[in-house]
């Protein structure tokens, strides 16, 4: 999978209390419009993929397969995603952001998303695969 850009406004989120990594719904949205990591904050600032054919609005859950801190440093491990196309195709698409689903303020706070370099669409009984290294976590906190 790409490497993972974080949102600067997470870090404020974060200091504030808006989020509980191990315990809030963390989605991941889909969009092919370019993520500004600097000034994206909310997921009311990004361009989704249109919902259709397998692809909801606001994107899918994913499980929180860990949420750990040793020796002042902590580490969130995602279990992988699969969005599956069915009745048609989704997309382009380029980028996987992950979001805060739980929070009412902010509501639906980024976190941070991966490039994948270039657009594709999903055909028609495809599957596109979010695979989170289960080994080094999403992101870590030291």
């Amino acid at each position: 999978m790409a490497a993972f850009v974080m949102i600067e406004a997470f870090v404020e989120h974060l200091a504030e209390g808006a989020h509980d990594l191990g315990a809030d719904t963390l989605k991941i949205a889909l969009t092919n419009t370019a993520v500004d990591e600097t000034s994206d904050a909310l997921l009311t600032d990004l361009t989704e993929i249109t919902a259709e054919n397998g692809y909801s609005s606001g994107g899918s859950a994913v499980t929180i397969s860990s949420s750990t801190q040793t020796d002042g440093t902590y580490k969130l491990v995602l279990a992988d995603l699969v969005f599956t196309a069915s009745g048609g195709s989704f997309g382009p698409l380029r980028y996987a952001v992950l979001y805060n689903d739980t929070p009412s303020s902010p509501l639906n706070p980024l976190i941070g998303y991966w490039d994948f370099g270039s657009s594709v669409t999903i055909a028609d009984t495809e599957t596109f695969t979010c695979d989170f290294n289960a080994t080094t976590g999403v992101l870590t906190i030291a």
